[in-house]
């Protein structure tokens, strides 16, 4: 791999972290919720968003330059919804808007998932992971508003 194709991916990857950076995650906050029987430890969060991050940026790296306006429409979608999250559930800890905006993320990446496949079907098999967390994380999200 070229150091030209390092860089393109890594600029499309490091952004879906900024709001990790900007945002502090107060897992304190997690732990005083009452959380559902099925809701995970707060170290796991961090795993699975790295994980999901970087098959999110192999999917639109591989998109992007076939790419169409639909398309970026619903990338900028979700991506915004995506870092509104951090700042919904960790900083103004309104967990009705962290439930609106996980739901915003859902549908936005099944969205997103329907134009990468008609772009690049290969490409769209890496969001797949992405939308499984996103169902559980929106089920989660609900059951936290629920609960508390």
């Amino acid at each position: 791999m070229n150091f030209k194709k390092i860089i393109k991916y890594l600029l499309i990857t490091l952004p879906w972290f900024l709001s990790s950076i900007i945002f502090k995650i107060d897992t304190n906050y997690y732990k005083t919720l009452n959380l559902p029987i099925f809701a995970p430890p707060s170290y796991l969060f961090p795993i699975v968003w790295i994980i999901l991050f970087i098959l999110i940026g192999i999917s639109i790296y591989q998109t992007i330059s076939k790419s169409n306006s639909t398309y970026k429409i619903y990338l900028t979608i979700n991506y915004l919804a995506n870092q509104f999250f951090t700042l919904c559930f960790f900083t103004i800890k309104n967990n009705f808007l962290s439930f609106a905006d996980c739901l915003i993320v859902l549908i936005s990446s099944m969205y997103l998932y329907i134009e990468t496949k008609d772009i690049n079907k290969n490409a769209a098999k890496y969001l797949i992971p992405y939308i499984i967390w996103n169902i559980y994380a929106t089920i989660l999200s609900f059951s936290i508003l629920c609960l508390n």
